[in-house]
């Protein structure tokens, strides 16, 4: 146990560092230069000399890798420096978004799941039925449109022709419906398929024909040995996938003007926020890298032949 969370406890360093080092690259080598966001150079006149003195002042003139230590230095003290155009500190800037994007994660993660289990399961249990065909057209027709066109058209039916739903803001949970809907809809397709395939391939499996032939009611059979056998290949692909859904989050929190941590770096971007973007980045790339360590861990659980495996070994 003890050389296991030594061996994970390096893996976390080995990631941090390689996380910074490449995010504060990328970031210092993007086109763009804050100081003259900051000086507002386009509506002021601003000579040389001050932005020469801001560069100086803010450590631009310093070699990158000089730069990118003094960063990391202030990164072991958790301190993420502060917004170059708010002033406030980048973690209570991320901390003040994030439970927004949570909401709309968790929001797109139910819409995905009430989808996609239903009609992945429905469409293997009922092969080559109408069923099984609609969910295939549905499913493809899902992975066809893009997410930001599907919104735009929830936004025209629901918020400019019916008018029953907010399009824009954060204002209680009926604000949450148009953007989780948008998109779990996007990422519930890939799902559907994956989940029947599976399910086709675990239906076909010895074990389930020994669980029949003990007698067992069909919905044990499926709810508590095709169903859990099925689920490992989804939350592969789910842990593999997290990046396109935090992308797909930006996308959306910017079609409704949804206060979350993606249209906050968004404008990060624009505004050449460098400490800002490095926040996000870093943060963002902890929570991949958390969800899928907790996918590993959730194998042994939810795949009795790991049991197996391990009980052999020892």
């Amino acid at each position: 146990m003890i050389r296991i969370l030594a061996r994970k406890f390096i893996e976390v360093l080995i990631f941090l560092l390689f996380v910074t080092f490449v995010s504060f690259l990328f970031v210092r080598l993007a086109p763009g230069d804050p100081v003259l966001t900051i000086l507002n150079v386009d509506e002021l006149s601003v000579s040389q000399e001050q932005v020469e003195a801001l560069r100086e002042e803010m450590g631009f003139n310093k070699p990158l890798l000089v730069q990118y230590g003094l960063w990391l230095l202030k990164f072991i003290q958790l301190d993420f420096g502060e917004s170059y155009v708010t002033g406030q500190p980048v973690m209570d800037m991320i901390s003040m978004s994030l439970p927004a994007t949570i909401e709309l994660a968790c929001g797109a993660l139910f819409v995905m799941l009430i989808v996609s289990i239903p009609l992945g399961s429905f469409s293997a249990l009922y092969r080559n039925s109408w069923i099984d065909k609609l969910s295939r057209m549905l499913s493809i027709l899902g992975a066809a449109i893009p997410s930001f066109w599907l919104g735009l058209i929830f936004i025209d039916l629901f918020g400019v022709r019916l008018n029953i739903l907010p399009t824009m803001g954060r204002d209680g949970l009926i604000s949450l419906v148009l953007p989780s809907l948008t998109l779990g809809l996007a990422i519930s397709s890939v799902y559907v398929r994956l989940l029947r395939s599976s399910l086709l391939d675990s239906l076909s499996q010895e074990f389930i024909r020994a669980a029949r032939s003990r007698g067992l009611s069909e919905q044990r059979i499926f709810f508590a040995h095709a169903l859990r056998h099925s689920l490992p290949p989804v939350i592969t692909v789910f842990g593999v996938s997290l990046g396109s859904l935090i992308g797909g989050v930006v996308v959306i929190e910017v079609l409704f003007a949804y206060p979350g941590i993606g249209k906050l770096v968004v404008e990060a971007i624009r505004q050449r926020d460098y400490p800002l973007i490095q926040g996000y980045i870093l943060i963002m790339a902890i929570v991949v890298f958390f969800v899928n360590t907790c996918v590993d861990l959730s194998y042994r659980y939810l795949n009795p032949e790991m049991k197996l495996k391990e009980r052999g070994t020892n």
